[in-house]
């Protein structure tokens, strides 16, 4: 079973006409036990703020198909790393740890609708590029759609 890490903006795409087909079919296999959900303690941190219903969606797969992820020191020097690297500047942070969490608990997949912080060629190329240098293992970043079409 694919182990599928999800940022934040998966959760509001959801909701959003323009991603919302590709973002329900990928919460389908989560929720039918296709893919493994990693739900991190970033991710819910991000979603206290927004609609309850973006809040309640992980409610919708059941707990045996989630595996909960927690933001470590390893994981906060890791997307320190990107930034000094310049990856990315120092306001995407939570982006980095994003990355980083998934990075370092050997997630399968990143899913994002986030265009410009993280599925991105040429950050990707970057958060690799960091995590090659680091010994970790190259991180597959995709949105949604990409990732229902394979």
């Amino acid at each position: 079973m694919e182990r599928i890490y999800l940022d934040t903006s998966v959760f509001g795409g959801y909701f959003e006409p323009e991603f919302e087909l590709w973002t329900k079919l990928l919460f389908d296999k989560f929720a039918t036990g296709q893919f493994k959900m990693l739900y991190s303690e970033m991710t819910e941190i991000e979603l206290t703020n927004a609609p309850q219903n973006v809040r309640e969606l992980v409610k919708k797969i059941p707990v045996r198909h989630i595996e909960f992820l927690d933001i470590t020191k390893e994981t906060n020097q890791l997307a320190g790393s990107y930034i000094k690297e310049n990856v990315v500047g120092k306001s995407s942070r939570p982006d980095c740890l994003h990355i980083a969490i998934a990075t370092l608990n050997n997630a399968d997949l990143l899913a994002s609708w986030n265009f410009k912080h993280i599925v991105n060629i040429n950050r990707i190329r970057g958060y690799n590029s960091v995590n090659y240098k680091f010994g970790y293992k190259i991180l597959e970043i995709r949105t949604p759609r990409e990732i229902i079409e394979i």
